[in-house]
């Protein structure tokens, strides 16, 4: 994609379908008159009341326990430097946006047009009233050192300067772990960081904080070393001014044992990490580009401990670990302030949890065998669901025992509950699913290739990596479609199964079709005329191995498309049918339903292997499977037939698939609410379990259910997914989104590398017999 397209793609993402990236919605009931005359006049005037008389009473009635305000003068805005407030927006909103997805923390981003440090402090003051915690970002250095100082000592919520703590906060997690990877002290070790802004400066004083020594630590900027020496040395600079006899960088960098970057791509050379002491811990943080180059390091030096900002190598020092979660902490329990102790519980916190098992889910979106504490994982990973139960619990608890906490907690088990109910509402299975993909990407057929929609999510996969297309349909209409969005064609592989050039291979998989069926009435003839329709040609595409997946549907029904992925692919070794599954992304999480689109009224025995199926495929997605399967009966409610069978499968999965976690029939108000079960079912396998997959008896109830969700409540939906295929083939929904497409494709991508490793196995098995 060119650097215009890029521009083009990042202005229309905050262009539409709406300006902007976050938005205000009620939690309360708005329907009827009642409703509005409690929540505005005459309703409104008894919580007014109730906090005239006591002002804690304001989290009690108001939004303020979850609100944080996100505000920025923008006088140093990520690269952009000094754009002012306006042009800062975006971004305020992008870290609204975080604080959302990843604490469930709501967020009014504020710009202040004005550069005049006391202007500024007086314009927070007077609107703090109105939020739980306060974000500073993007604010120029020195005057943000000030601006967050006066503000902390000058009002009783939570303040933090993201810029400056956020950074710290990470990579002293991942120093105190490399250090231990190493077999180092944080006492004795000499720390280089270059670096003498508002992040370098946080960085170090914390650093300090958990034992480095002043006298180890040597601070450079633009002009060196940053020496006691020097005239008109900032009160921060002058903090860390050396009187040792080193001047440069280089100089700086002999016999060192840990090098922070927060400068400025390619300051360091192979010939200055040569230099260092064995062993040597490198966290090159420039963006876009480190202060050396990731795979150049780990080159010059095997023994190196690498962390970057960067996302595409291991141990990204990335903030997200951080802020979310301490504020969610200090909301919590109502502290008056983000203290010394409360950071340094998230960086004990983040380290420790580096040094847990990881989920399968993580090692799972990460394309990893399993991910283990060692050199190349020595911070959690971003999208790790335990962050939310791990940090904000920690930061709480350290907020109590400072005294700095006004509304404790006493009942961890249930606050960590709470938290993991939260993260329900956030989108992170799709992150992790195209994430994954991008660890392997696969040859993908878009068999539809001649519809712009279809062409858009193709262009996506391949200019993110998730997938490698091939673009099938009429070749003329392609290139003029991918001329219209720019899409570059050089290195994409177009096919038209009607054209003469596609003559000898149509030819031959209409031959190897027709030798398979030619005695269930098929004649040559009938194969070649099959093979012109692009659904045959792409099937045999994958059956030959020239394509490692297939989607379509698009612009087709799901029967006559169904129709020849049976007749070429077929069932996998062992399945005895197909099924679907569509995945919701709900607000209370993914939830998997099944059977979406194929089996109309299956059996007992068949419902069984379709619940089976729907586990393996949960799985799949790193999750383990709570299955509920559905009914309008309870436990034997209902002796009908259709109740009877729902029934039946239970008994078939608890008898043959004891370790399974699946129990039924239940109604789908019980199958949900797990206080209402317990209460009703105390006996049922599903308690204290929170239910991610529901089993429907027909195709009725699950199709019709997975398009109510989806319409009333706007449910994302990844599905259909195809189970019990011999190859990676998924169908579209008719008229599918340019994201359900991208998303699809992402499953036939983790399809296919599922498919691969099965195989790889199964080959390794047969060779060792």
């Amino acid at each position: 994609m060119s650097i215009e397209s890029k521009r083009r793609e990042a202005l229309i993402y905050h262009a539409k379908p709406t300006p902007g990236k976050i938005k205000v919605i009620p939690t309360k009931k708005y329907a009827t008159q009642r409703d509005l005359s409690l929540a505005y006049s005459p309703g409104v005037a008894e919580p007014c009341l109730e906090i005239e008389k006591e002002k804690s009473n304001v989290y009690r009635y108001t939004a303020k326990g979850n609100l944080v305000a996100v505000i920025s003068n923008g006088t140093a805005v990520l690269g952009l430097g000094d754009i002012g407030p306006e042009a800062s927006k975006p971004v305020m909103e992008g870290k609204g946006l975080l604080f959302k997805i990843f604490a469930d923390i709501d967020v009014f981003d504020i710009e202040v047009d004005t550069k005049d440090v006391d202007a500024f402090i007086e314009t927070v003051k007077n609107i703090a009233p109105t939020f739980g915690g306060i974000n500073l970002e993007d604010i120029k250095a020195p005057e943000a050192f000030e601006i967050e100082r006066r503000l902390k000592e000058e009002l009783d919520i939570p303040v933090m300067h993201d810029d400056q703590h956020g950074t710290a906060i990470i990579s002293a997690a991942a120093l105190l772990n490399a250090l231990e990877l190493a077999d180092k002290k944080i006492e004795d070790v000499k720390i280089v960081v270059s670096g003498a802004g508002a992040a370098a400066v946080s960085c170090t004083r914390l650093y300090k904080a958990f034992g480095a020594k002043a006298e180890n630590i040597v601070m450079t900027d633009s002009k060196g070393v940053i020496r006691k020496d020097r005239d008109n040395l900032t009160k921060e600079k002058a903090e860390f001014a050396t009187g040792r006899d080193v001047y440069e960088l280089e100089d700086a960098m002999r016999e060192a044992d840990v090098f922070i970057g927060l400068s400025m791509a390619n300051l360091v050379s192979p010939e200055m990490l040569l230099s260092m002491a064995a062993h040597p811990i490198v966290f090159a943080m420039a963006n876009p580009d480190p202060e050396i180059n990731y795979d150049v390091a780990l080159k010059t030096r095997q023994d190196v401990i690498m962390a970057t900002g960067r996302s595409d190598h291991p141990n990204q020092v990335n903030n997200v670990l951080g802020f979310p979660f301490i504020f969610r902490g200090a909301l919590d329990v109502r502290a008056t302030g983000i203290n010394e102790e409360m950071k340094m519980a998230a960086v004990k916190a983040l380290a420790d949890l580096a040094k847990e098992p990881v989920p399968e889910q993580v090692n799972i979106a990460y394309g990893e065998t399993r991910l283990n504490f060692g050199r190349e994982y020595i911070i959690p990973k971003p999208f790790d669901p335990r962050l939310i139960a791990k940090v904000p619990p920690a930061v709480a608890k350290a907020a109590i025992e400072s005294g700095v906490a006004t509304e404790p907690i006493t009942d961890w088990k249930k606050y960590e509950d709470e938290l993991l109910e939260r993260m329900g509402n956030d989108n992170k299975l799709v992150r992790l699913l195209l994430d994954r993909a991008r660890t392997n990407p696969k040859r993908v057929i878009f068999a539809e290739a001649d519809h712009l929609d279809v062409l858009k999510a193709a262009q996506t996969v391949k200019e993110e990596g998730i997938a490698i297309p091939i673009l099938l349909g009429r070749r003329d209409v392609i290139l003029e479609l991918m001329k219209e969005i720019d899409f570059d064609p050089d290195d994409v592989t177009i096919i038209d199964p009607k054209a003469d050039q596609e003559s000898d291979r149509k030819n031959k998989y209409a031959r190897k079709y027709w030798e398979v069926n030619k005695r269930k009435g098929i004649t040559l003839y009938d194969a070649e005329r099959l093979l012109r329709e692009r659904n045959y040609f792409a099937a045999m595409m994958v059956n030959e191995g020239d394509a490692d997946a297939l989607l379509s549907g698009y612009s087709r029904s799901f029967p006559t498309v169904v129709k020849p992925m049976m007749d070429l692919i077929g069932l996998a070794k062992g399945a005895a049918r197909i099924a679907t599954v569509n995945v919701m992304m709900t607000t209370k999480g993914p939830l998997f339903i099944s059977d979406s689109s194929i089996n109309i009224d299956p059996s007992s025995k068949e419902l069984a292997k379709i619940a089976q199926m729907t586990a393996k495929t949960v799985e799949m997605f790193g999750i383990k499977p709570v299955v509920a399967m559905v009914s309008y009966g309870n436990f034997g409610s209902s002796k009908h037939p259709n109740a009877r069978k729902v029934r039946d499968a239970v008994a078939y999965l608890h008898r043959y698939y004891p370790d399974m976690v699946v129990d039924g029939e239940l109604q789908m108000n019980f199958a949900l609410n797990r206080k209402l079960r317990k209460d009703k079912f105390p006996f049922s396998k599903l308690n204290e379990q929170k239910v991610n997959t529901l089993v429907f008896p027909n195709l009725d109830s699950a199709n019709s259910n997975y398009k109510l969700l989806s319409e009333l409540n706007n449910a994302e939906s990844i599905g259909p997914i195809m189970m019990g295929m011999a190859k990676p083939v998924h169908i579209l929904q008719l008229g599918a989104s340019v994201e359900e497409m991208i998303n699809m494709a992402a499953v036939a991508v983790i399809d296919a590398q599922e498919k691969e490793k099965r195989d790889t196995q199964l080959s390794l098995i047969s060779k060792n017999v």
